[in-house]
């Protein structure tokens, strides 16, 4: 299952919480997104931490909906190395993001 949410705004997140200046613009832009986003952007980050393999992303997803307790923007500014998680989230998912890195940095 792919994640049903716009590379696009991964690849934003990632650049944007590699720059501790802009924390209060990514928790916005994660608190912006809908739950359905929110849900598969905390799956990706988990698939790239390790916390469950890429072929279990159906369970990761399952599990983001279940403990979605605390708000995702919170919980996912709270986690070391979130840009890395997502990063490696989405490569381990086989996820090209040289298009949308390269329209990120045409801006």
């Amino acid at each position: 299952m792919a994640p049903e949410i716009s590379i696009k705004k991964v690849v934003h997140i990632i650049f944007q919480s590699r720059e501790a200046s802009r924390a209060k613009e990514v928790h916005a832009f994660i608190d912006s997104l809908n739950e359905d986003e929110q849900a598969h952007l905390t799956a990706i980050a988990w698939v790239g931490r390790g916390a469950f393999e890429p072929e279990d992303f159906d369970n990761a997803l399952a599990t983001a909906y279940a403990e979605a307790t605390t708000p995702t923007a919170d919980y996912l500014m709270g986690m070391p190395h979130l840009a890395e998680n997502l990063e490696s989230g989405l490569e381990a998912l086989g996820i090209d993001v040289t298009e949308a890195e390269e329209d990120f940095f045409d801006r």
